[in-house]
């Protein structure tokens, strides 16, 4: 097993919202740091920092020694791990794969087992804490796969966040990142809704939260994403669109071990609405204007 080290080159596909700052903590720890990403321009501030572009992800997974990826949907994930021109057909034998977009359990299982007929060594990692948490580098890292593996990949992984836990074997990581969404899920229709009624009720919101943010009420969600809502900003640090494809995943997996998530059911269907009003490329904190809006 590869011992990765600061002549270890890192290979980064997709610097979207999250991945962009995700990777700039790895290149500003030193480590060369080799970028894909659909669209170029979105790496503009990288590059000039000194990553070093790729023109496809088979160059990049050639070229580097530890891949990471963060990119939207398991189709994307399927395609950039296991196409004819994706990452385990190119990397070399010995390379670290490291998927932190949220996915599906079942194909983070099914590339734990290509990638290990290659002799690479994948993990499941998705993460939750949003845009802040990425800037700050202090995301939850939710790990699946081998034990050993994910011990190799702690020090990169340390520069990304701070609450970095192995769950288990492969598709462990992403088991609890739906556990995550799910529990987000419910919350976040109760922080909208305490909102809409400290408004309604002649409140003051700001001074409600005060009082409340520090009890046993209080949430991420409710601290971080209640003054967005209250300042109209409804820029994405999450979002809509994904959201939505995280509570489907979550769903079909409950569904498949038959349990029952009403919750979870009514929080999709209202984020449905909301994509359909045309707030897909929203942050998730935009359900607010269900509420304000009535």
């Amino acid at each position: 097993m590869l011992v990765i080290g600061k002549n270890s080159k890192v290979g980064f596909v997709g610097t979207g919202v999250m991945g962009k700052s995700m990777a700039s903590h790895i290149l500003k720890a030193g480590y060369q740091v080799n970028i894909y990403t659909r669209t170029k321009d979105k790496a503009d501030s990288l590059l000039k920092a000194g990553a070093v572009w790729q023109d496809n992800v088979a160059d990049l997974a050639k070229n580097s020694d530890v891949i990471i990826s963060m990119v939207g949907y398991p189709k994307d994930v399927e395609e950039i791990y296991l196409g004819e021109k994706g990452i385990i057909k190119h990397a070399k034998s010995g390379s670290y794969l490291v998927d932190m977009t949220t996915s599906s359990p079942s194909l983070a299982q099914r590339i734990y087992q290509e990638a290990r007929a290659k002799t690479m060594y994948a993990i499941d990692a998705p993460v939750s804490g949003g845009d802040v948490g990425a800037k700050e580098a202090r995301l939850a890292i939710m790990v699946g796969g081998d034990e050993e593996v994910f011990n190799a990949l702690v020090p990169i992984l340390s520069f990304l966040g701070k609450n970095i836990i192995y769950q288990g074997s492969a598709g462990a990581g992403q088991h609890t990142k739906m556990c995550n969404q799910i529990a987000i899920a419910s919350n976040m229709i109760g922080v909208c809704e305490a909102v809409a009624y400290a408004q309604k009720s002649g409140l003051n919101p700001e001074t409600v939260l005060k009082s409340i943010e520090s009890g046993a009420a209080g949430s991420w969600s409710l601290s971080n994403l209640a003054p967005r809502m209250l300042a109209n900003d409804f820029a994405p640090g999450f979002y809509v669109k994904h959201f939505i494809k995280d509570m489907t995943i979550a769903l079909d997996s409950a569904q498949e071990m038959g349990l029952l998530t009403p919750g979870l059911e009514l929080a999709k269907s209202l984020y449905d609405k909301l994509a359909a009003a045309g707030e897909e490329n929203s942050g998730t904190q935009s359900l607010y204007k269900l509420y304000s809006s009535l």
